[in-house]
């Protein structure tokens, strides 16, 4: 049987968790890293703009999280993008797609929520797989 540690993922690079959880968890080599919203890790407050700047945001705090576990979004499993308006959904895979440059796309759902934390327009969580 296989290592069933469990290690918490922290960076200073993704905002800390605002709630009793992990920016991720390793768990039996997979990383599994809790929902991102729009905040910016520097300040704590939500970036200013539409759903596109949130969504750049959203991936550049998924993309440090990954980082700090030891992979990027080549090794991502499994995406869920919760949206507030699945009318946004044109915009937000737009730029989603652009993170996964290597010819890998992770296995999706994305799904329309009546309500987001800080009423933001879009939250993303991903599994990964370690090297």
């Amino acid at each position: 049987m296989g290592d069933t540690s469990l290690k918490a993922v922290q960076t200073d690079a993704a905002p800390k968790a605002i709630g009793p959880y992990s920016q991720a968890v390793v768990a039996n080599g997979f990383v599994f890293c809790s929902g991102q919203i729009a905040l910016d890790p520097a300040t704590g407050q939500l970036v200013e703009g539409d759903v596109r700047a949130q969504t750049v945001r959203v991936m550049e705090n998924l993309r440090a999280v990954l980082v700090a576990a030891g992979v990027g979004f080549d090794r991502v499993a499994r995406t869920t993008i919760f949206l507030k308006d699945l009318n946004d959904f044109v915009v937000v895979n737009e730029v989603y797609g652009s993170y996964f440059t290597t010819g890998h796309v992770p296995a999706r759902a994305t799904v329309e929520v009546s309500r987001l934390p800080r009423d933001v327009r879009v939250e993303i969580d991903m599994v990964a797989v370690l090297p």
